[in-house]
C-alpha cells in the first residue's frame, strides 16, 4: 500500500528542538523522525511514499535529493577512500513523491490535496510524520481489512506525563491521577483509509473533525488499540528518543529485530 506522509507542519510543539525546521526532520541519532516512520513502514513492504509538504518543504527535498547511504549502512571502503561499496542500502527501493500541499493547510486539505497521486488505490496508509512505534502493522492492517469499516487509526495511551484532574460542583478536586494511570486513549496519528474517504472530506474541513464525525454516524470509523511502545510530540520526549537511540534501545527500530534478520537471511 501507499503511505501518505504529512510533512507540513510547523513544529511548535517541539519549541527549540525544531526551530527553523519541520517537525518531521528533527533527527534522532543520524537521522531525522521522518526517516525512522519511513524505514519503519518500508520494514513491513510499504515503499511508495507521497509526502504532504508545506513549511520548509525545500529541507525535506534537498535532505533525499542528497541522501546519504553511508550514514546508517555498512560500507567496505578500499584505495584509499576511492572506492566505497555498499553492503547494504536504505531507499533503493523506496519511491518518493513530493507533493506542495500549501504552507497553512490542514491536514484533510493535504490529504485531497494529493488523492490523484492515489488513483487505483483502494486502501491507503497515513501518518502524522511525528510519532514512532513497534505497532505490529501486519495485524492493524489485518483488523482493518476485515472490518469493513473506511478508516481506522491507532489507539494509545499519551506518553506526556500530565495529570488528569476531576472537581466537583465546587470546585473541589475530587482525583488526580497521571494520565497513563486512566482510561485515556489519544489518536496515535498512524492511520488506514479506503479510497472512499474523500468523499467524507469538504474543501477547508480538518480530518478529525468534521469528516471524522461523518464516519462515526455512519459507525465506519474504527480505532485499534496499542498499549506497548509510542512516543513522541514533544521536545522532552525527543530527547528521550535520542537517548534511547544511543543507549542502543530503540524499540521503534523493528527492521533491526533478529526476524526481520532471519527474513533478510542475515
Amino acid at each position: 500500500m501507499k503511505v501518505v506522509l504529512f510533512c507540513g507542519g510547523l513544529g511548535t510543539r517541539l519549541g527549540n528542538g525544531a526551530e527553523g525546521v519541520p517537525k518531521p526532520m528533527v533527527k534522532i541519532g543520524y537521522r531525522p523522525v521522518l526517516w525512522h516512520i519511513m524505514k519503519y513502514y518500508a520494514h513491513y513492504g510499504h515503499h511508495e511514499f507521497i509526502l504532504c509538504l508545506g513549511y520548509r518543504a525545500d529541507l525535506i527535498k534537498e535532505y533525499f535529493i542528497n541522501y546519504n547511504e553511508y550514514l546508517s549502512n555498512d560500507f567496505t571502503l578500499s584505495n584509499g577512500g576511492k572506492n566505497i561499496v555498499l553492503e547494504n542500502a536504505d531507499i533503493r527501493d523506496w519511491r518518493i513523491t513530493f507533493v506542495d500541499t500549501g504552507l497553512r493547510a490542514n491536514i484533510g486539505q493535504r490529504l485531497k490535496a494529493v488523492e490523484k497521486y492515489l488513483k487505483g488505490e483502494e486502501m491507503f496508509l497515513a501518518n502524522y510524520a511525528d510519532g514512532l512505534t513497534n505497532l505490529p502493522l501486519p495485524e492493524m492492517i489485518d483488523f482493518f481489512a476485515k472490518s469493513g469499516k473506511i478508516g481506522s487509526f491507532v489507539c494509545v495511551k499519551p506518553s506526556q506525563t500530565f495529570h488528569i484532574v476531576s472537581l466537583d460542583d465546587q470546585e473541589l478536586v475530587q482525583d488526580i491521577r497521571y494520565v497513563k494511570d486512566t482510561n485515556i486513549t489519544i489518536n496515535g496519528g498512524y492511520f488506514i483509509f479506503r479510497k472512499e474517504i474523500f468523499e467524507y472530506i469538504k474543501n477547508g474541513e480538518e480530518l478529525v473533525q468534521q469528516p471524522f464525525r461523518r464516519l462515526i454516524q455512519e459507525q465506519q470509523l474504527i480505532g485499534y488499540r496499542y498499549e506497548h511502545f509510542w512516543c513522541m510530540d514533544t521536545f522532552k520526549e525527543q530527547q528521550e528518543l535520542t537517548d534511547m537511540y544511543n543507549q542502543g534501545h530503540a524499540p521503534w527500530e523493528v527492521w533491526k529485530s533478529p526476524q526481520a534478520a532471519m527474513a533478510n537471511g542475515r
